[in-house]
């Protein structure tokens, strides 16, 4: 059946890299993704696939059936949407939407879960069932949502996912038993000081200079507070407040984020963070006000499932080019939402050029895909399912 698989998508490589660069020219923001979905729903109808539109707001999903008589699908996510990024890749097929660009490789994952679909839809011993997912939103971490509360994980029994990465050479691929990405929350502080005059600053409240004092205090309480060993990280990425540059401001609001890795740990944050810009404030005098929001949890992928994607890789490609990645990334994924209503792992497709002294990281203006890894994908996953439904029969057995 591998022989089989490789096969078929060798033979589509041309109509996928078309497919791909189609989608990289048309790019679309989170949300907004209608060509896109349009497009992906045209190309699964072709593949004969039972197509449904308008899911989680501007998602997709496309359901293959299989030869089981269980009711239950295994589903298999992809991501569609692109970045607020000027592209200046100066590519042939570079992004006609100025100011918007696939800068984190959605493009491709658009295209390898198309491919995996018209390479399951040719096999007519797919044991099981198949949903795939077609997801808008990931950059804003909302799309999976969105996917959910329109029931896309109704029956599912198990979830698939994919993410490029520029760092792993493309024909390569690499998995993470474990966590994989971090959870990603929202911070927002407000100082309350008191207004005054800024020769006299012993008279107001400075909010400003507290504030420094929160973002230092923070910081250095990680690495005295926190175990190192479950790392935390918290970056202020915007500070506001003032009237003038000679009156003491009564007010500053900070915003940031918050990322970690171990749900204990994330389960205390809001309480820590609370207890030591109340002791700031209070030893100045200030007022404070904390908004501490829960984004997406940290994805935990599933042992037995990424052990598939491990000997699933290997078969198809060796075992020197499947990587165990022996390190999670603080980045965020939406992909773990799924993973509350049913078991998952995603891998990671290499998208790096070998040849090159530098491939430009994700969200990058510059960020370019050996697109052989395409096919590198398509076989991954579609070799994937396989065997997964395989497994399942001989346990039934």
């Amino acid at each position: 059946m591998l022989t089989r698989i490789k096969d078929l998508a060798t033979k589509l490589a041309p109509r996928l890299i078309e497919i791909r660069r189609h989608i990289h020219s048309h790019p679309e923001l989170s949300g907004e993704e209608y060509q896109t979905s349009a497009f992906v729903a045209g190309v699964l109808s072709s593949s004969g696939l039972h197509v449904q539109e308008g899911v989680g707001k501007t998602g997709v999903i496309g359901e293959l059936p299989g030869n089981s008589n269980s009711e239950q699908v295994l589903a298999i996510r992809t991501d569609m949407d692109a970045l607020p990024i000027l592209e200046r890749t100066s590519l042939d097929f570079s992004s006609r939407s100025i100011g918007i660009m696939h800068a984190c490789g959605h493009d491709v994952h658009t295209t390898v879960g198309l491919g995996t679909a018209m390479v399951l839809s040719q096999l007519a011993e797919l044991p099981g069932a198949v949903r795939f997912l077609f997801q808008p939103a990931e950059e804003i971490a909302q799309g999976a949502s969105w996917m959910v509360k329109d029931g896309v994980m109704d029956k599912v029994k198990a979830i698939l996912g994919v993410h490029v990465f520029p760092s792993i050479p493309a024909g390569s691929i690499g998995i993470r038993y474990g966590a994989l990405t971090a959870a990603t929350d929202t911070l927002e502080i407000i100082i309350i000081g008191e207004s005054g005059h800024g020769a006299r600053p012993h008279e107001a409240i400075d909010a400003i200079w507290i504030a420094a004092q929160v973002v230092t205090t923070l910081q250095q309480a990680i690495s005295r507070t926190q175990n190192p060993l479950r790392p935390v990280v918290l970056s202020i990425g915007q500070i506001s407040g003032g009237r003038a540059p000679n009156i003491i401001a009564d007010q500053v609001k900070l915003l940031g984020t918050v990322r970690s890795l171990h749900p204990e740990t994330r389960a205390n944050l809001p309480n820590w963070i609370e207890k030591i810009v109340a002791s700031v404030c209070h030893s100045y005098g200030a007022k404070y006000q904390v908004d501490y929001r829960r984004g997406v949890p940290s994805v935990q992928n599933d042992y037995a499932l990424t052990s598939l994607f491990q000997s699933a890789g290997e078969e198809a490609w060796g075992s020197d080019r499947v990587q165990v990645l022996p390190e999670p990334s603080l980045g965020a994924e939406d992909f773990s939402v799924y993973l509350e209503h049913a078991p998952g792992s995603m891998f990671r497709l290499g998208v790096g050029y070998k040849d090159r002294a530098i491939n430009y990281p994700l969200h990058h203006p510059l960020f370019e895909v050996d697109e052989s890894a395409i096919v590198t994908g398509v076989v991954t996953l579609a070799y994937t399912a396989y065997k997964y439904w395989q497994e399942e029969r001989l346990k039934a057995e």
